[in-house]
C-alpha cells in the first residue's frame, strides 16, 4: 500500500490540490497529514479528490471544531489530537506534529512515524522505525512545496516537490 504524507500546508489550497493530485496519480488512496492545515477551507482539496485522510492537529490549527466539521463532510476523513497511533495494513504508525512531543521509546514502538513542524523534509531510520517529515506542503518558507509517498511493504519513501 502506498500512503501519501503531508504536513505544514498552512492554507495554501492550490499547493495542497497539486500535491494530492500528484500523489493520486502515483497510486495513493490514503493521505496522512501531520498538522498545520490552519483553516477548515484547507480540507477542500481532500473533498475534491475524494482521498481518505488520517491526520492530527498542529500548533497553528486553532479551530479544531471547524476542522473536524469540515472533515466530517467527507467519507474517510479523520482528525485527531497529536500524537496519534493507529494500524494500517498491519503496520503500527504514529503521526505527531512536533516529534519532540514523544520520547524515543514511543517512536521505536512503531514501524513508521510521520511528523511535521520543522518544515524540513527528512527521512531517517531509528532502529526498525522509519521516521519521515514530508517537509512543508505550503512552500512558504523554502519556496518548494513538498510531500512524500511511503510504500508500507517496501518501506521506501519517495519525495514529491512541486
Amino acid at each position: 500500500m502506498r500512503v501519501g504524507l503531508l504536513a505544514d500546508t498552512h492554507d495554501r489550497v492550490p499547493a495542497i490540490r497539486d500535491l494530492l493530485n500528484e500523489m493520486i496519480s502515483r497510486g495513493v488512496t490514503l493521505v496522512m497529514h501531520a498538522g498545520d492545515y490552519c483553516s477548515p477551507f484547507s480540507l477542500e482539496p481532500f473533498h475534491e479528490t475524494n482521498v481518505a485522510l488520517l491526520g492530527i492537529f498542529g500548533r497553528n490549527d486553532g479551530d479544531h471544531e471547524g476542522l473536524k466539521a469540515a472533515a466530517a463532510r467527507g467519507m474517510g476523513m479523520e482528525l485527531y489530537e497529536s500524537p496519534h497511533s493507529f494500524e494500517v495494513s498491519g503496520h503500527r504508525i504514529m503521526i505527531v506534529h512536533d516529534i519532540g512531543e514523544v520520547n524515543r521509546r514511543s517512536i521505536e514502538s512503531h514501524s513508521f512515524v510521520v511528523h511535521g513542524f520543522t518544515h524540513r523534509q527528512e527521512t531517517i531510520e531509528r532502529g526498525d522505525t522509519i521516521v519521515v517529515n514530508p517537509g512543508e506542503g505550503c512552500g512558504w518558507i523554502s519556496g518548494s512545496c513538498t510531500a512524500a509517498i511511503l510504500d508500507l511493504e517496501t518501506r521506501e519513501v519517495e519525495v514529491i516537490t512541486i
